[in-house]
């Protein structure tokens, strides 16, 4: 059929539907994404400028691999974490044999901000929202049996992340596991901290030296390392739109290139490590197309902007988690059937791990129950669904090419404008992310409450009476228990190589040598978390928001 015919038959069926609707009008006035972008009736091939090109070659819009999850799924990587290392132990195995195929870390408050659990910054918080990690000895327990050769972990740790990682070198030094053949990611982004998250310890300059530090560091070292996982997570659990989550993320990433160049990084030494990890929220479309915009821009960027020649180094490789603030508290069931279309999203849009979100996290820690089920979802998807037969099933969907070719001009006028301002780090110290984060949310927040997004089970189909779900627990006496074992430890270890080791960390910070040898070699002396952002913080100063 030529243009003039298909033009003429798509005139006729309007002309029918616009006769229809004045029978039976559609639902409501408005159909949009979260980021406003308007939903049309129909898309044809009319709304399809752009070629998607093939899965695996540049711009990668249809995956970076290809064959994508033909040759291997998708990392099934449960977020897990609470209490005392020996309790998340028990909690790793147990998913490891429940079919997980990487780990992920998450660590309680005072770990993520730096500060040992006796210290009185600490209290009340010791293992609460993840696992209390003081010294070596802790990560020695939170390993123990679990062989760092053969399991790719994660961890979600920003400020204080060349300690964790130096930590698990240690770690699988005292297995016999060289660095050389460590798998995984640290998040090590430290610029979403002062965005949208707050777990910031230093200032943004010597915090990028520290990241810098761990890509140099991880080069020559850990060459199989994700040296940084750039967040747009918690920027999208912050309020931001779908677009602003990809273009505030990718403007970051252009800040930890231009901070290894600057530090005299070669582009293609560091480039082919750095991953990004991003939501899944519930608008299915927009999320699929989300995802493939962002891997486009990406591709573009490193090309274009920073003239890398390595194939690796234009691919966006990510993780994605699903949204921990679509959870609602109200009928908790509800939030197994938001994370299956949230997970189903990710896949769709081609991501290379996935972490699902457990039904009870908008009131507690997952139980095990609650985990299993989350892991569970990802494995039907998987096996029994059929979607990852196929490289992106979604791709020549007129509706999906033409949401990415529109998410993808949104997040570029960003993107632009950030350039303006000085880049990312600019951005960040004159608040406009930030602002634009607030105002996202408060237009989301006010279309709830007034009842024009309907949420399941909280503004529509309510229950008069909710029946609350066994829920996990921790125990008060790990925090004791926590600070008896540290106090051992301090008692036990050489004070005088402890102190040695911190005197020479500070005078390497005072100067420009890279850190991650000394902390290393500080981590190796069972000096604690605490004691070594202690002394950074005496030479680099702290952090206060504006």
């Amino acid at each position: 059929m030529n243009k003039s015919s298909k033009q003429e038959k798509l005139k006729i069926w309007q002309e029918k539907t616009d006769r229809l609707l004045q029978k039976t009008p559609e639902r409501k006035e408005k159909f949009h994404t979260s980021s406003e972008i308007e939903v049309k009736r129909l898309y044809t091939e009319a709304d399809v400028p752009e070629d998607p090109g093939l899965p695996g070659e540049f711009p990668y819009t249809r995956g970076i691999y290809p064959t994508m999850y033909r040759s291997r799924l998708w990392t099934m990587r449960q977020y897990a974490g609470f209490g005392s290392a020996g309790e998340t132990n028990k909690r790793f195995r147990y998913l490891l044999e429940q079919g997980q195929t990487g780990l992920s870390v998450a660590f309680d408050l005072p770990t993520q901000i730096g500060y040992d659990s006796d210290d009185p910054m600490s209290q009340g918080e010791v293992g609460k929202v993840g696992v209390a990690i003081d010294s070596l000895k802790d990560m020695e327990r939170l390993f123990a049996g679990i062989p760092l050769d053969q399991v790719s972990t994660s961890m979600t740790i920003n400020a204080p992340a060349s300690v964790l990682l130096a930590m698990y070198i240690a770690v699988a030094e005292k297995q016999g596991v060289p660095s050389e053949k460590l798998r995984g990611t640290i998040q090590n982004d430290i610029l979403k901290e002062y965005i949208a998250r707050g777990t910031y310890i230093f200032p943004p300059k010597p915090s990028m030296r520290l990241i810098t530090d761990v890509f140099q560091y991880c080069a020559e070292h850990v060459p199989k390392w994700n040296t940084i996982s750039i967040s747009g997570y918690h920027i999208r659990e912050a309020g931001s739109t779908a677009v602003q989550e990809i273009a505030f993320t990718l403007s970051d990433g252009i800040a930890y290139v231009e901070a290894a160049l600057e530090a005299g990084l070669e582009v293609d030494q560091f480039a082919p490590r750095l991953s990004f990890f991003f939501n899944a929220h519930n608008h299915f479309f927009e999320e699929i197309a989300k995802f493939r915009a962002a891997r486009r821009i990406w591709a573009k960027i490193m090309k274009e902007r920073f003239n890398a020649s390595n194939e690796r180094s234009l691919q966006l490789r990510f993780h994605t988690q699903t949204g921990g603030s679509t959870l609602t508290a109200q009928q908790p069931d509800n939030n197994i059937v938001r994370v299956t279309l949230q997970a189903l999203a990710a896949v769709l849009g081609g991501t290379q791990s996935l972490h699902t979100n457990s039904r009870d996290e908008a009131l507690a820690l997952p139980t095990e129950e609650s985990a299993r089920i989350a892991l569970r979802t990802q494995q039907i998807i998987a096996h029994e669904s059929g979607v990852a037969d196929t490289v992106d099933p979604l791709g020549g969907s007129y509706y999906i090419e033409a949401l990415t070719d529109r998410i993808e001009k949104e997040a570029w006028r960003y993107i632009e404008k950030i350039d303006k301002m000085g880049g990312a780090v600019r951005a960040v110290e004159e608040g406009y992310m930030q602002q634009e984060i607030h105002r996202a949310a408060l237009s989301t927040q006010r279309e709830i409450e007034s009842g024009k997004q309907v949420v399941v089970g909280v503004n529509r189909y309510r229950l008069e009476q909710e029946t609350e779900p066994q829920l996990l627990r921790v125990d008060p006496a790990i925090a004791k228990q926590q600070v008896e074992q540290l106090r051992e430890l301090k008692a036990k270890r050489n004070a005088m190589e402890v102190e040695e080791k911190l005197n020479r960390l500070k005078k390497a910070a005072q100067g420009t040598e890279n850190l991650m040898p000394h902390i290393l070699n500080a981590v190796k002396a069972y000096c604690t978390i605490g004691e070594i952002c202690h002394v950074l913080r005496e030479v680099f100063g702290e952090y206060r928001a504006g």
